[in-house]
């Protein structure tokens, strides 16, 4: 149990009034013996009664509160001993953080509070009346803030867009940590997006880091953070493992054996206010723990915005590098390689480079002499083949669904001199179509999953819309919309009928000689015209 070094010379009260801080009496308690009432110390100047009642809500009910802002000091009283002593213990360990000022606690002299009618006490019961009518159902969690007003959820929803480097629940959690104290975290996969559930004790703690992290990218130029207040108010996590943690309670089981979740129920339960059940896994397509930021890697993330520049880390083999440096594993070699199976017999290595090469490096592409449909494809880095797994494993190429897996297999061999394999396999390693090799590349940021929605770029000044629509439509598909960048008409978006004509027209018109030496440049886009 969580035991201050320096315990403070006076500290709990059996009453209080407007005098407080005159009745403040010594109250060093041996941290062993239990109370209801709960001392805390070090609080900001700055807090208010919700803040400190909402570090007790997620161990139980709290019945009292007394404030002696003064001595930056604060009383608790829960509902049993037991929410005290779970409340102590998960505190000893994850120390509170307000407004980056870490919060102390243990146990009171005393086995429960008794206040007045005085101005700040009136304060403090009108903030729990608000808490405990939340409990009873007459309002919702996310009505109540520290001034008693309308406020933000303190549950945020994360989706990480451009997701090139893996982003694990570790990651999440040391970010997010740096605002106040992360009491639970979900992650998932939705709509081929990375997306995370994680709840603070308080909205005005979420709202801190929502204004602080929205918008910024974990790494150089890739992995951008877009934060939006839930509609949920509370998680229910069953398990503690790599896809959802409750740092509330250390003795959940891992659920190794459970089914995984399905998204529909995902939707469901982000539909409507209310409580959130997560599985241990995230969606088939969700990222193995890959690697995690360390502590000891000496990271600091201000809470300001830009708080993300000091885990910046630069694409391509500058980034393996560095990841390495900062206590990043590097992904094993197996995961370079991914078995693509149920390809249309009639398509090529080229254009499975082609398609798959949207994500990542394409290196090697073998297509499997007794099973045509199947392919072996080798990419850059495992990062990279997390990255074109996650987003093209179900998307249909050519009227077939794409079943796409990490291979067994660590590289992608060439046929021996002398024996030919009738030219299944090829080395894509020196091939000008890679969009990745340059580091720091534009491209690095524009990973969006597959869409009916294309971006070109590098369109000549003489090459006007009619000639773009004709070219996309000359495969036999459906051009619905097209639109020239306003500031940029060496750039344009074009919508095609279907995801599945999109990716074909990728495919083909991808490096497309348009003349005067341009040749087209073809990517999935995020935007809708």
């Amino acid at each position: 149990l969580f035991c201050p070094s320096n315990p403070p010379s006076s500290s709990a009260f059996y009453t209080a009034n407007g005098n407080d801080s005159k009745k403040f009496k010594g109250d060093i308690r041996s941290p062993g013996v239990l109370s209801r009432v709960i001392h805390v110390r070090k609080l900001p100047n700055d807090i208010n009664e919700a803040e400190v009642i909402s570090l007790g809500l997620p161990f139980g009910k709290v019945t009292n509160l007394l404030m002696l802002k003064g001595k930056n000091q604060a009383f608790l009283e829960m509902n049993t001993e037991e929410a005290a002593q779970t409340m102590v213990t998960y505190y000893s360990s994850v120390t509170p953080v307000i407004r980056n000022h870490p919060i102390f606690m243990q146990y009171s002299n005393h086995k429960e509070l008794k206040t007045d009618n005085s101005p700040n006490q009136v304060r403090a019961q009108a903030a729990l009346q608000a808490v405990n009518a939340v409990h009873t159902g007459s309002m919702t969690l996310g009505a109540i803030d520290p001034s008693g007003m309308a406020g933000p959820s303190p549950v945020l929803r994360v989706i990480v867009e451009n997701l090139f480097y893996p982003v694990t629940l570790d990651v999440l959690h040391q970010i997010f940590s740096k605002f106040g104290t992360v009491l639970k975290v979900i992650t998932f996969t939705k709509n081929n997006q990375f997306q995370a559930l994680l709840q603070f004790t308080d909205g005005l703690t979420a709202q801190h880091a929502k204004l602080a992290l929205d918008g910024q990218n974990i790494y150089n130029g890739c992995c951008t953070l877009r934060i939006s207040f839930s509609k949920l108010t509370s998680l229910n996590v069953k398990y503690n493992n790599d896809k959802s943690r409750d740092y509330t309670r250390p003795d959940l089981p891992t659920g190794d054996s459970q089914p995984t979740i399905e998204h529909h129920a995902l939707a469901a339960a982000f539909a409507a206010p209310g409580i959130i059940s997560a599985s241990p896994y995230g969606g088939a397509h969700a990222f193995p723990p890959a690697f995690a930021i360390q502590q000891a890697a000496g990271l600091t993330i201000p809470g300001v915005p830009g708080a993300l520049a000091s885990l910046a880390i630069p694409g391509g083999a500058a980034a393996a590098a560095a990841a390495s440096r900062l206590g990043f594993p590097s992904l094993p070699g197996t995961h370079c390689v991914m078995l693509v199976s149920n390809l249309n017999p009639e398509v090529s290595r080229s254009q499975s480079s082609l398609f798959v090469g949207v994500y990542g490096d394409v290196l090697r592409v073998k297509i499997m002499f007794n099973k045509k449909e199947n392919a072996l494809i080798q990419m850059s880095d495992g990062t990279q083949a997390q990255l074109a797994m996650s987003h093209l494993n179900g998307q249909k190429l050519y009227g077939r669904p794409l079943r796409i897996t990490l291979s067994k297999h660590t590289t992608v061999q060439m046929p021996r001199e002398g024996h030919e394999d009738q030219g299944l396999t090829k080395d894509y390693s020196s091939s000008p179509l890679h969009r990745f090799k340059k580091p720091g590349s534009k491209n690095y940021s524009n990973i969006f999953p597959p869409s009916s929605t294309l971006h070109l770029s590098n369109i000549p000044p003489l090459v006007v819309e009619d000639d773009l629509k004709m070219l996309f439509a000359s495969n036999g598909a459906l051009v619905k919309n097209f639109k020239f960048f306003q500031k940029d008409r060496k750039m344009a978006l074009i919508q095609m009928g279907s995801v599945e004509e999109a990716i074909e027209s990728l495919i083909q018109f991808h490096n497309h000689d348009l003349g005067e030496n341009h040749h087209l440049r073809v990517s999935f886009s995020k935007s809708i015209i």
